[in-house]
């Protein structure tokens, strides 16, 4: 294991943390451990301390880095280790180190991919300010809300995740500073990876030098840029799906199906209050049949873009055409199955009125939803990232171009 302490200008609390770090990883730490000290650039006496703590004790060594950046600095030595597991922690050692061995263990035994220490776990026994408490409790709703991260504890100092794991999705980090660690996660999430989490003791450092303020200016910058790299498919994490090897378990249920019929279900409640409301202010006007395919025309031309975009996450222009025509076949479904129960009723109850009408179309829409989602899926089977059908070359191929540019 490669345990990385990430400094700028950490000259008195260097030395003392480095010597207790040591000590414990030497007293009966099961896995053999290398400390790392990434001097960021620090304009200090730094450096000189971490060149003193690696000619006095044994497996502590420096690497220097001439810019700042806590992001950098890991990418740089996680990158060019020659650990099978590579962590992190803060110089401070707020985390109690008793948690180390349950970060790491998932990880050798190749249960998880990547290891984070949480202090927002009911379990997690934790000491700061309220101020900090509500910008992390904060920071990670708007993960939640904007990511859809399930991950609890982004910006917690304590992490660790598997080498060959690294050397995948670093390239792929375009951050190098502190929201280095939520794009490594968001990415390793979205790529099917298995991310296991430790609930731990923290003590808050009262001298910590970290400008709050930028640093959440910064990280509200990265959610949007991830966020649009995500919605615009520049993030390959479907390729790096593929290439690991996160297949479904059961066949025929394609991985993020569950999440594929939430949104087709959010994307289907709001087009069917669009319809319904179409429908009442043209029904009066072109009679019920004509208002009902008005109503089904403009709403499945809106449907089937919203569903492309966000259900399918298909993006750009290739096969749009195309696809609007199948998905024009399948409003011609929806059409003959409302139309049919419309004349049904009518010829039933000729005087019915534009409330039971309506109910009559929402439950014949009902039947052509279903049948719409299936069709969708057939429309979207070659795009749509959770059910692409991506060889492992293929991604592997598309992943080696992304590294090269990075």
């Amino acid at each position: 294991m490669d345990v990385v302490i990430p400094v700028y200008n950490e000259e008195r609390d260097l030395g003392v943390c480095v010597r207790r770090l040591h000590e414990f990883l030497r007293g009966g730490f099961p896995f053999t451990a290398r400390i790392t000290i990434a001097d960021n650039a620090s304009t200090d006496a730094t450096l000189e301390v971490a060149r003193l703590m690696a000619a006095e004790l044994d497996g502590v060594r420096v690497v220097h880095l001439d810019r700042k950046g806590r992001g950098r600095a890991l990418r740089a030595v996680w990158e060019a280790s020659d650990a099978q597991v590579v962590a992190y922690m803060d110089v401070d050692l707020s985390t109690d180190l008793n948690a180390l061995l349950p970060l790491v263990a998932p990880l050798v035994s190749g249960h998880s991919d990547l290891a984070i220490g949480t202090r927002l776990s009911r379990s997690s026994r934790v000491v700061r300010g309220p101020k900090r408490e509500l910008i992390s409790r904060c920071y990670n709703l708007i993960l939640k809300a904007s990511l859809r991260a399930r991950f609890s504890d982004a910006q917690c100092g304590f992490k660790a995740m598997r080498a060959e794991v690294a050397r995948r999705l670093l390239p792929l980090v375009e951050d190098g500073e502190w929201f280095f660690d939520t794009e490594l996660l968001v990415l390793a999430e979205r790529s099917g990876l298995r991310i296991h989490e430790v609930p731990v003791d923290w003590i808050d450092d009262p001298d910590s030098r970290v400008d709050i303020v930028d640093t959440a200016r910064k990280d509200l910058l990265g959610v949007w840029r991830v966020s649009k790299g995500l919605a615009t498919g520049a993030l390959p994490v479907d390729e790096l799906r593929a290439a690991i090897g996160r297949e479904p378990l059961v066949d025929g249920v394609p991985l993020g199906m569950v999440g594929q019929l939430v949104r087709f279900g959010i994307i289907g409640v709001a087009s069917t209050l669009a319809y319904m409301l179409l429908y009442v202010l043209l029904q009066p006007l072109a009679g019920a049949q004509a208002a009902n395919f008005l109503s089904l025309l403009i709403t499945a031309v809106g449907n089937t873009a919203a569903n492309r975009a966000f259900t399918f996450g298909v993006r750009g222009s290739t096969r749009l055409v195309s696809q609007h025509v199948q998905g024009l076949l399948l409003f011609g479904f929806a059409w003959v199955v409302t139309s049919g129960s419309l004349f049904t009723l009518h010829r039933w109850a000729p005087d019915a009125d534009v409330h039971l009408e309506l109910f009559v179309l929402v439950a014949a829409n009902l039947v052509a939803t279903i049948a719409r989602f299936v069709g969708l899926r057939f429309v979207f089977r070659n795009e749509a990232p959770a059910a692409a059908v991506v060889s492992e070359q293929a991604a592997t191929n598309r992943l080696d171009r992304v590294y090269a540019d990075a």
